[in-house]
């Protein structure tokens, strides 16, 4: 590890990583707000299991990308981060909503629902960088793809396990994991 990151949990890295941290979460936050607008929460059709689908697509196209992959659709490897961002929110208020939630939600309560999702997640960050201590910051962007994939592995095999787990977090925890790693990637690719 570096000498700069050699302090677990500093003040000044702390600081610095919720400012960058917060700086990509508003950026997610202001798309799926424009999204909404223009779409309402069509995406309450999806179950669980389609939105670990969409997110596999995403994050395999970054990796296609990042392994020099021909590009044939202009979008690049930050819109798709944003979108893992985005998509992992909309799971967890998938997970956290009853099978009789209505299908189109109010503006305000989606958005009070991606908010609350964000703070969980946020506060996760918080706890597991304190643990870690900045080692994300040492991390190639292409390493945190490869977990997020290997998180979404992980979900879909617990999604065709159906409630038969044994000793794993749930599918909310990787959730909530790849939307801290691509807000991490975000934070690299901005500082690059």
């Amino acid at each position: 590890m570096s000498s700069q990151h050699s302090t677990p949990d500093s003040a000044g890295d702390l600081g610095r990583t919720l400012i960058q941290y917060d700086g990509q979460v508003a950026s997610c936050r202001a798309l799926f707000l424009d999204k909404m607008h223009d779409y309402g929460t069509a995406w309450r059709v999806l179950r669980p299991a389609s939105l670990t689908d969409q997110l596999f697509i995403k994050a395999q196209r970054i990796r296609t990308l990042q392994e020099g992959g021909a590009q044939k659709v202009e979008e690049g490897i930050r819109p798709e981060f944003i979108g893992i961002v985005n998509y992992c929110m909309m799971a967890l208020i998938q997970l956290e909503l009853s099978d009789d939630s209505p299908m189109e939600l109010p503006a305000d309560e989606a958005t009070a629902l991606f908010d609350g999702a964000l703070a969980q997640t946020r506060d996760l960050m918080t706890r597991k960088n304190h643990d870690y201590g900045e080692a994300w910051r040492d991390m190639r962007v292409s390493s945190l793809t490869d977990l997020i994939l290997m998180k979404l592995l992980r979900i879909k095999q617990l999604e065709d396990l159906q409630g038969g787990a044994k000793v794993s977090e749930g599918a909310d925890a990787g959730y909530m994991d790849m939307a801290n790693y691509a807000l991490f990637a975000l934070i690299h690719l901005e500082s690059a």
